[in-house]
């Protein structure tokens, strides 16, 4: 092969890998917080499904999250090597493992809301140069899902914190962002997860230093020795707010928290934090810059879990923490009216999934099919096609739900849908309309693309193909799909619970303890 079609495969190889299989850091941080959890409470069997998902994830080398996000790659090259071959040869890799359903495709155009299909367009993927003396070229990938994406969080200082008060121009100014970062995402960033953390900068700088700091070994000590204690501080009191797992509540809120510092303008004083979720997708690899061949990956230090253990168990066990509800579209208002908050439902036969097009698409147009005692799942897949050109499910976790709130009860009510899964709550809007209509919310767990395509046993149909892969309506034929109540009829949410709970707990820290 010729250097660049080396190149081309070398990256192809990172963006796979990136994708399909954790790193050992982060495993290691995960299984931490499995022997930190109560047995048996639904924290605990979200991190069963987790560690399941991550070994069918590197089993089926599909990837472990459907929302592959937006691959941001940072590339140091010595003097004189081309940065052009190296750009181009990244969105060929970008191309090529897209088509291999490696990748979902999500780049859209922000202003007429096509999908290219292919992960490429109008500044994507994100591509960073640097230059430096050593003699190698290093690649650096990060696929950072929407729903953790869109919990980041950037503070201007001074400010006032809701449960912490004013926060400062100071180190305990700082504290009080970074605590209030992890608690304002819930579990919406699909809990338990890691945040980076930039201060100072302008507003641009501060998050691609935040951002940069996912890129630190989990397990690394800041070398300064205030903002390692303070990372270590952070990861602490987080883990007493009692948000958990997916929000579900529980003792592992917040895995990592690595800190950098730069200079800033006098008149600005920012802290701006990235949040990634549990499914933490970044590696690195150095590459001879004269063949283009791998020479070294990173994050290979140290014991790797497996969790084929999980995955044996779950095999043979199945979810046994509680009785599980049996249900079958279409579901009457009655089976609705039964179910409350906790209970364990497993769904069997149809449904359908439907995001932010789909339901803005309903608010104004009929729908496709027929959703009368239907269940719409917040779920934006990736796809491929077999042999004989049918479509199959090679990733299907749910994503954030709360962008759906403004029409979401509205929804429901025009088509009589009876159920919605999804992560992370929604809000009072929803609640309601549950309450009216005779509705039910299902939380599934986040990030869990494999154990949740392993359920679908056919697509059925898709309509609205316009609107791109991710962003259509499949059709889905499943068995036992669970998830787990966590708002229901009668007007209970577990999300404002946890929501008004940890607050609670976070105002324990409004002066600075440590």
């Amino acid at each position: 092969m010729t250097y660049l079609e080396t190149l081309e495969k070398s990256l192809y190889d990172l963006v796979t890998e990136t994708s399909t299989n954790l790193p050992k850091d982060v495993r290691r941080a995960i299984k931490k917080a499995k022997e930190s959890e109560n047995a048996g409470t639904r924290a605990a069997m979200s991190l069963d499904t987790i560690a399941n998902n991550i070994a069918m994830a590197e089993d089926n080398v599909s990837p472990i999250c459907q929302d592959t996000g937006l691959p941001t790659f940072k590339v140091y090259t010595p003097v004189g090597v081309n940065q052009i071959e190296i750009k181009a040869a990244i969105k060929n890799a970008i191309g090529a493992t897209t088509a291999d359903a490696k990748l979902r495709p999500n780049s859209v155009d922000s202003l007429t809301g096509e999908n290219s299909g292919n992960n490429l367009g109008e500044g994507l993927p994100v591509i960073k140069f640097e230059q430096w003396e050593n003699d190698y070229i290093t690649i650096k990938l990060i696929l950072k899902g929407g729903g953790c994406e869109n919990k980041n969080i950037q503070y201007s200082l001074p400010a006032e914190l809701e449960g912490l008060g004013r926060a400062g121009r100071d180190l305990d100014g700082i504290r009080k962002c970074i605590l209030h970062s992890v608690w304002q995402a819930q579990g919406q960033g699909c809990s338990a997860g890691f945040i980076g953390v930039g201060i100072g900068g302008d507003r641009s700088s501060g998050y691609d230093l935040a951002k940069e700091q996912l890129f630190r070994s989990v397990e690394d000590v800041n070398p300064n020795p205030e903002l390692a204690q303070l990372e270590q501080y952070i990861v602490e009191k987080s883990n007493t707010f009692g948000v958990g797992t997916m929000g579900f509540g529980g003792e592992a809120t917040l895995l990592g928290c690595k800190i950098g510092v730069m200079h800033r303008i006098p008149a600005s004083f920012y802290v701006s934090v990235a949040y990634n979720c549990w499914a933490y997708r970044r590696m690195a690899v150095d590459i001879d810059p004269a063949t283009g061949e791998i020479i070294k990956w990173h994050y290979q230090d140290g014991e790797k879990i497996t969790f084929k253990e999980d995955q044996i168990q779950a095999e043979t066990t199945g979810d046994t923490s509680k009785e599980i509800v049996q249900l079958t579209a279409p579901i009457s208002e009655e089976q609705i009216r039964s179910l409350k908050v906790g209970d364990v439902v497993a769904i069997t036969g149809r449904m359908y999934t439907g995001r932010d097009a789909i339901h803005h698409h309903l608010m104004s147009h009929d729908a496709p099919v027929d959703l009368n005692g239907q269940v719409i799942y917040h779920c934006g897949p990736v796809m491929a096609k077999d042999a004989e050109g049918n479509w199959t499910v090679k990733a299907a976790g749910p994503t954030t739900s709360i962008r759906e709130e403004p029409y979401q009860g509205d929804i429901m009510k025009k088509f009589g849908i009876r159920a919605v899964i999804g992560k992370g709550g929604m809000g009072p809007k929803t609640l309601k309309a549950l309450n009216e209509h005779g509705g039910v919310y299902l939380n599934a767990i986040g990030g869990a693309a494999q154990y949740y395509a392993d359920c679908i046993k056919g697509v059925d149909g898709v309509d609205l193909m316009e609107f791109g892969i991710p962003e259509a309506m499949w059709h889905l034929n499943v068995e036992g799909f669970t998830a787990v109540v966590t708002m229901d009829s009668h007007g209970n949410s577990l999300h404002a619970d946890v929501e008004k709970s940890s607050l609670e707990k976070l105002s324990l820290y409004a002066e600075r303890v440590y």
